[in-house]
């Protein structure tokens, strides 16, 4: 036998290794996420009886979710949302883990601290955060403001305050986390290059600018666009902190989902059709950030 054909028999045994390794992490892939992508697919062209398919009706169901009032509010209040959280929410975790980064002793201390929000049940932040944001006299915030001389106030009744509000929760419950994610990336810089920019006479914030955020740039885009997916799904906090109110105010694309499915209409098929448009919202995101990331590195 010669070398060649061993090279190449141990080369498709590797191969088989590694389909082999990975056929669990396919068909949990495909029973978990791909089925039921095609199926939400397949029932929003379908007039729908429950979870029964009854008649194809193509793009009747999108025609008709896209037409209502309600769409074009959650439409606008999701993006509102992905704007707010990219606006508090994404600097905060890098700022974080700078700070904890640059702490000399407790580091330990304080990485369990930021990311301890995170290991709290989500409605379990939303119903301490609603006794803090409450608009009666109890409310924290409105005992803090007192002392100050402010009237009570009712924050989540406020159209323009209410997803400032609910994005601020959302950041502290999930800021830390990413912070630690962050650190990780910050971890894998060169002491030598610190030491080189301190005998040159380099500031913290020189240090900071020229290494640090350099050395995070790419792993600080993929957590933009992770960041922009899960913002863009969000669904219990305005329904248990708001209900979507004031008047549709915080009402999000997954909330107008749920209701189609699970509101009283029980119309899945339309539910299907803004999942759908969703997802499509989501995939053209990712393809243009896909597309300026391959530029960046062809000109890298």
């Amino acid at each position: 036998m010669s070398g060649q054909t061993k090279r190449m028999r141990a080369r498709t045994a590797e191969s088989i290794k590694s389909w082999l390794i990975m056929l669990p992490g396919l068909i949990l892939m495909t029973f978990f996420v791909w089925e039921p992508l095609f199926e939400s697919v397949r029932m929003s062209l379908y007039k729908t009886r429950n979870v029964e398919l009854v008649r194809f009706i193509g793009l009747d169901n999108f025609i008709s979710v896209t037409g209502k009032d309600d769409f074009a509010q959650a439409l606008t209040n999701t993006f509102s949302y992905t704007f707010w959280s990219l606006l508090l929410g994404f600097a905060l975790p890098v700022v974080l883990a700078i700070l904890i980064g640059e702490t000399r002793r407790s580091k330990g201390f304080f990485r369990t601290a930021v990311y301890l929000p995170n290991m709290l049940p989500g409605l379990a932040v939303i119903i301490l955060w609603s006794a803090f944001f409450s608009g009666e006299k109890s409310g924290v915030l409105n005992i803090l403001l007192g002392h100050l001389g402010f009237a009570p106030q009712s924050y989540l009744t406020r159209a323009e305050w209410v997803i400032p509000i609910i994005i601020l929760i959302a950041t502290w419950k999930g800021a830390g986390a990413t912070a630690l994610i962050y650190m990780a990336g910050m971890a894998s810089v060169s002491p030598e290059l610190y030491e080189a920019a301190a005998i040159d006479g380099a500031t913290v914030w020189q240090r900071i600018i020229h290494i640090l955020l350099p050395a995070i740039r790419k792993l600080a885009g993929t957590l933009l666009i992770l960041q922009i997916i899960s913002v863009f799904q969000i669904m219990y906090e305005p329904m248990v902190l708001t209900k979507g109110g004031p008047d549709n105010a915080s009402l999000s694309l997954m909330q107008l989902m749920w209701q189609y499915a699970f509101g009283g209409s029980m119309n899945y098929g339309k539910a299907s059709a803004v999942a759908v448009i969703v997802t499509a919202i989501l995939l053209v995101m990712t393809a243009i950030y896909s597309y300026f990331n391959r530029r960046e590195s062809d000109w890298d």
